[in-house]
């Protein structure tokens, strides 16, 4: 018979274990925000301009990026720990970035 206190997903508990996992997600996130904003921020002035192929590779650098996350993120440890914000901003970052890499 198994006591109260012995159940795994107890409350208090999940308070360290969202930090410990959240932690690799947001060393994927930091990364891919910066990328995004690289890629936003980016103005060529030319369609033949080198500084149009580099806003393309930063926005797909954060897509993939976010991509990897959501990945890691879809897991049964971080779905049941996780909350589902941790969806919204890496999917808010990966739309953008994508939209701007198609149209620069």
């Amino acid at each position: 018979m198994r006591l109260p206190r012995e159940n795994i997903d107890l409350p208090e508990d999940r308070g360290c274990l969202q930090w410990v996992l959240g932690i690799p997600l947001v060393l994927l996130y930091v990364p891919a925000a910066f990328a995004c904003w690289a890629a936003v921020a980016t103005e060529p002035e030319s369609p033949y301009d080198q500084l149009r192929e580099d806003a393309r590779f930063m926005g797909n650098c954060s897509v993939v990026l976010c991509l990897l996350g959501l990945l890691i993120t879809i897991t049964p440890v971080f779905r049941r720990t996780m909350g589902r914000w941790w969806f919204a901003v890496p999917f808010l970052i990966a739309t953008v970035a994508y939209f701007r890499a198609q149209t620069v």
